[in-house]
């Protein structure tokens, strides 16, 4: 059992403000477990309901009447099999004294449950849950992490094998049930050869027209594809970061699969010797990297760009919030160095200083306001964004 502290803290806070919290993220990624802790916790009295239990899902049958006397905690899970239970949370939200703070878990972002955004908009805060990161594992078990991905079944298994046949397993469940569940029609071998490809354009450019001709459909259904991936939290876009400049920059985002695991599951790629080898393989630490940071600093993913022109210059994550700019480079390498790309990236967009993460063991100054900073240091060399 990994205890995953920080978000349980978030979680609380938010609930101390708000009548009605959402945990969000993919299947299996850890929000039942969290949300268990939040209500051992708790000193309010707990009310559970999983709607993927048939009882619980007959006690729901007339939900004002069976949510509205419960005082204190009510923990309602897998909300996305039941988004016409929102109405009556608004209701239940607006009451004087808030008797009841309600936590929902679901596997689905609001964009794609329609019902939630309009019926508790201004009434409910997110939370979204990612996978296992570094600091919560410990720097000892990043390889493993690194390999397996941040899902907990997946990076607890007992050997790899056991973790890959897991992740297998929960591609094969995630495509043929889960989003069935949502409504989704699209045929899952179609969604599994789209997917598949998404693993070999991992941290490049959007290319929709390529896509499409490669699946034989049109460039929105590509979108529509992709929309359903990203709003199910196994894909995520990186937006573009734009200049007021001369040059041509690059408007289109960049796409990654959001946990390495999976990544790694799609290309087929078992073992270590086998990522080592794989063209890929700087791409998946790049991302590996990218959410270590991002997680660290506590940015939002909104608050998250790359940066690029035609030219060839590039940055690959510039965090803003408000009128701080954070930038950072990720190298697979033990000995990085500075490139015209980097200089160039710091003149352009009037950087204060910039990060180059890399696998060495040192932190050391490369350049004027360039640092390279080793992973391992990556928790004793980033705060938290305020």
């Amino acid at each position: 059992m990994i205890h995953r502290s920080g978000h349980l803290h978030r979680v609380e806070e938010l609930l101390r403000r708000n009548a009605v919290v959402g945990i969000l993220g993919a299947r299996q990624v850890g929000k039942t477990t969290l949300a268990r802790h939040v209500a051992k916790a708790s000193e309010r009295k707990v009310h559970w309901f999983d709607l993927e239990d048939a009882r619980d899902v007959v006690r729901l049958q007339d939900p004002m009447a069976q949510l509205t006397p419960l005082k204190g905690l009510v923990v309602l899970d897998e909300i996305q099999q039941r988004p016409d239970l929102f109405p009556a949370l608004r209701v239940l939200a607006d009451r004087p004294r808030k008797p009841a703070r309600f936590l929902v878990l679901g596997s689905a972002s609001p964009d794609l449950l329609k019902q939630s955004s309009e019926s508790l908009a201004g009434r409910i805060h997110y939370h979204h849950l990612g996978g296992l990161c570094s600091d919560e594992v410990g720097i000892d078990a990043v390889q493993r992490l690194f390999l397996r991905g941040g899902f907990p079944r997946s990076f607890l298994a007992r050997t790899n094998a056991e973790s890959m046949a897991w992740r297998r397993q929960f591609i094969e469940t995630f495509l043929q049930r889960d989003l069935p569940q949502l409504g989704i029609q699209t045929p899952a071998v179609t969604l599994r050869r789209f997917w598949t490809m998404l693993a070999h354009y991992h941290g490049q450019i959007w290319n929709g027209s390529e896509l499409a001709r490669s699946l034989g459909v049109s460039q929105p259904t590509v979108r529509t594809y992709l929309g359903l991936l990203e709003a199910t939290f196994v894909v995520r876009r990186l937006q573009p970061w734009h200049e007021n400049l001369k040059k041509r920059q690059v408007k289109a985002p960049k796409l990654y699969l959001e946990d390495t695991g999976l990544l790694h599951c799609l290309l087929n790629l078992p073992t270590q010797f086998d990522l080592d080898g794989h063209p890929k393989v700087g791409a998946s630490w790049e991302s590996f990297a990218m959410g270590a940071v991002v997680s660290r600093l506590g940015a939002r993913w909104d608050e998250c760009y790359f940066w690029a022109t035609h030219q060839g210059a590039e940055l690959d994550l510039l965090v803003v919030r408000g009128r701080k700019r954070l930038a950072f480079e990720f190298k697979r390498t033990t000995a990085p160095r500075t490139t015209s790309s980097m200089r160039i990236a710091m003149d352009d967009l009037g950087l204060p200083s910039l990060r180059v993460v890399h696998l060495g063991d040192h932190t050391f100054p490369m350049a004027e306001k360039i640092t390279a900073v080793a992973f391992r240091d990556l928790e004793a060399n980033l705060r938290p964004l305020r």
